[in-house]
């Protein structure tokens, strides 16, 4: 299976409403690595996913929706080089 890198700004209601959270909880069961951070200057959540390339998928599926809480009004996405340097998946500040 081939291992992508996907580089996503989640725009919307995501910031307290445990977005960041809910994604790493869906992330790690499905062997995904990288990170999840907000960014208040942009009112958006940032999210690295590096993986099979179904399970990135997957997720960033998932990002287009969010928690219930959420509401998720736009979705930038980039691909970019696989790196494999992430050994897991987690909230960065």
């Amino acid at each position: 299976m081939e291992n992508i890198r996907i580089h996503l700004w989640i725009y919307g209601r995501v910031h307290g409403v445990f977005f960041r959270e809910s994604l790493v909880r869906h992330a790690i069961p499905l062997g995904v690595k990288g990170f999840v951070r907000n960014i208040a200057y942009e009112s958006c959540v940032e999210a690295v996913l590096e993986g099979p390339k179904d399970k990135v998928e997957e997720l960033v599926k998932w990002c287009h929706e969010g928690p219930p809480q959420s509401r998720v009004d736009k979705v930038e996405t980039l691909k970019e080089q696989y790196s494999g340097g992430y050994e897991d998946f987690r909230i960065e500040f």
